[in-house]
């Protein structure tokens, strides 16, 4: 569930990231009253630590009974 939750908010990070790319667009700053305030930066963050977590999925071995479940 974990990675799911992180893997999704890694998402969400690089479409903003795409956004500030190709349009110069931040939109979590649009969405929270700019890229200095509290709400953007724990979004900031809470990206940056999902990040770091689904680094862990490169290396883990799967189980091939959890992948049929």
């Amino acid at each position: 569930m974990m990675d799911k939750i992180a893997l999704t908010l890694l998402i969400i990070g690089g479409v903003n990231w795409g956004c500030v790319g190709l349009f110069g667009f931040d939109l979590v700053a649009f969405a929270c009253g700019g890229s200095a305030s509290m709400i953007s930066r724990v979004i900031y963050t809470v990206v940056g630590l999902s990040a770091l977590w689904c680094i862990s999925l490169l290396f883990r071995d799967r189980d091939p009974v959890e992948e049929r479940g």
